[in-house]
């Protein structure tokens, strides 16, 4: 990596405008009572952004990245440890690219 002026500015940027939307966020609702369907409306957000990260690649990149995919799903379904469903998903892709 470089150390140049306008990468080091860039990182510190992008660093600042993370821990402000998180202090934003944090700030905007401090006067707010989450119950209800507001929870179920915050709760359901991060697998939302998570798919719609996600989905994209899965659908357009090939069948092992697909196959793959509905794997690790499913071994995140059966509620297997974290580190355990990226291992089997990054070990089927792996293997699939191999196969196919």
């Amino acid at each position: 990596m470089s150390d140049d002026l306008p990468t080091v500015a860039t990182i510190l940027a992008m660093a600042a405008a993370t821990y402000l939307t998180r202090v934003g966020g944090l700030y905007l609702m401090r006067g707010v009572n989450v119950k209800g369907r507001l929870k179920a409306a915050l709760d359901a957000l991060p697998p939302a952004v998570l798919m719609a990260l996600i989905a994209p690649t899965v659908l357009t990149t090939g069948p092992a990245e697909t196959v793959a995919a509905a794997i690790t799903a499913s071994a995140a379904i059966l509620r297997l440890p974290m580190i355990a469903v990226v291992a089997i998903g990054v070990g089927t892709v792996v293997a699939l690219r191999a196969v196919l």
